[in-house]
């Protein structure tokens, strides 16, 4: 229940992943006093994004690479050198020791559930409080907003369906033939680690690519332009694996030489007891493994953003983290900014552009 306590300010910061933190770093930078001028809102219960929800199995060794937040180096951490700690421990510790040396005081666990527009100034219910702003920076990212496609037969499917949030351990699945779906990188990890314990398979909608070179950080940056090309002409964004590729890495080689990687095409339903292709071959499966990715989580904005009859929202600004038709709305986590490649630079983006619609600048 939304209670009575209320705050008006000029910027509400909502979401405390690694765009939200740039995001407010930046702010305070500029001169803005948090309280007062800016408020950071986050829904999780304690620092760390997303990456709190994170499988154990997941080290800083398997990780992606963690890009630093602006001012403070993930190496300052003493836990990050040390390649065998829990990620979901690592990166919180790390944005928790962020939060207290820059000062960024995040009211948590505050979940914004609607955002309305009255005499021009944004209106927010919150978990526990209501707020007023002239300008919203957006960081809720996507791991609130899990994708499944639909198929044909998934709600008589007798075996158990799981989404890569969900997962935990592969020991669950030890005895049980599991049906890997996806061609992520989560999708990679998850299958060697299931494969490790039990029989898999592995399904595609289209063929996985390995990228045999070093994914670098001009691989990367020209990844993210080629997302912010989409979303600045209205396009919903892809995910920055998509146009990468995947990397072949000593893991994926190990599970080459395990035959683990024989992927098939895209299964077109879903049985009670496994999957099924048009030319009627059909897998028995216990558990099918969704990691179809995740929707940028904007479901609280719905009555102020502008949806494209193409499904995307079209942005511009510098790094296209501002709503072209509303330049006082910004959302940093969405396209190119929502890998760890753009987000720090969408961050402090965001808060410069913000800060000049608004005439604080």
């Amino acid at each position: 229940m939304i209670s009575n306590i209320r705050f008006k300010t000029k910027i509400v910061v909502i979401g405390a992943g690694q765009a939200g933190l740039s995001a407010a770093y930046h702010l305070k930078r500029s001169g803005m006093k948090i309280g007062r001028d800016f408020i950071v809102l986050d829904d999780a219960p304690g620092p760390g994004g997303a990456w709190q929800f994170r499988w154990p199995s997941l080290t800083l060794s398997t990780v992606n690479k963690i890009h630093d937040l602006p001012g403070m180096s993930f190496s300052d951490s003493l836990i990050a050198n040390e390649p065998t700690v829990q990620a979901n421990l690592a990166v919180p510790h790390y944005f928790d020791l962020y939060e207290q040396k820059f000062d960024l005081q995040v009211f948590r666990p505050q979940r914004v559930e609607r955002v309305t527009m009255s005499h021009d100034r944004f209106h927010m219910d919150a978990t526990s409080v209501r707020l007023s702003a002239a300008g919203i920076i957006n960081a809720t990212g996507t791991w609130q907003n899990p994708y499944i496609p639909y198929y044909p037969g998934a709600a008589l499917f007798e075996g158990e369906q799981l989404h890569t949030r969900d997962f935990k351990s592969a020991d669950r699945f030890i005895g049980k033939h599991v049906v890997i779906i996806g061609g992520g990188i989560s999708a990679i990890q998850l299958l060697d680690e299931i494969s490790r314990v039990t029989s898999t398979t592995w399904v595609t909608r289209t063929p996985p690519v390995f990228q045999n070179g070093p994914f670098d950080d001009a691989a990367g940056h020209h990844a993210v332009a080629m997302v912010e090309n989409r979303v600045r002409n209205g396009l919903p964004p892809l995910s920055v694996v998509s146009v990468t590729g995947l990397p072949y890495s000593p893991e994926v080689q190990d599970m080459e030489r395990r035959g683990v990687l024989n992927r098939l095409p895209m299964f077109t339903s879903i049985t009670p007891t496994g999957v099924k292709w048009d030319d009627g071959s059909e897998i028995q499966a216990d558990c099918l493994v969704w990691n179809t990715g995740f929707k940028s989580a904007l479901q609280h904005l719905q009555e102020i953003l502008p949806v494209e009859s193409t499904g995307g929202i079209r942005m511009a600004g510098r790094l296209a983290t501002m709503v072209e038709s509303n330049p006082r709305i910004h959302l940093v986590g969405y396209g190119p900014s929502a890998s760890t490649i753009g987000a720090n630079r969408a961050g402090a983006a965001a808060a410069m552009e913000l800060r000049k619609t608004l005439g604080l600048i």
